[in-house]
């Protein structure tokens, strides 16, 4: 059940860089490109609400959820059970 992160499309609409994101919600840059290409096992709550806070947008904004037999579901993007950022 993969979880795509679209993250790269609100950073763009706000025009942030990765590493003034990664400042504003106090992770750093090497975990905000974690959480863009998919490789996150998990994020936090706090961290969520983060992202949210400074990007001014809901949850559903940047976590899209696929069915296992969707072509992006192949990428290995997304989120999954496990530890996190």
């Amino acid at each position: 059940m993969p979880i795509i992160i679209n993250l790269d499309v609100q950073l763009a609409k706000k025009k942030m860089s990765v590493t003034d994101f990664a400042a504003a919600i106090d992770i750093t840059p090497a975990n905000v490109s974690v959480l863009k290409n998919g490789r996150a096992k998990a994020v936090r709550f706090t961290t969520l609400d983060a992202i949210c806070r400074v990007l001014d947008c809901q949850p559903g904004d940047i976590l899209e959820w696929v069915p296992d037999d969707h072509p992006a579901a192949a990428d290995g993007a997304g989120l999954e059970a496990g530890a996190g950022a």
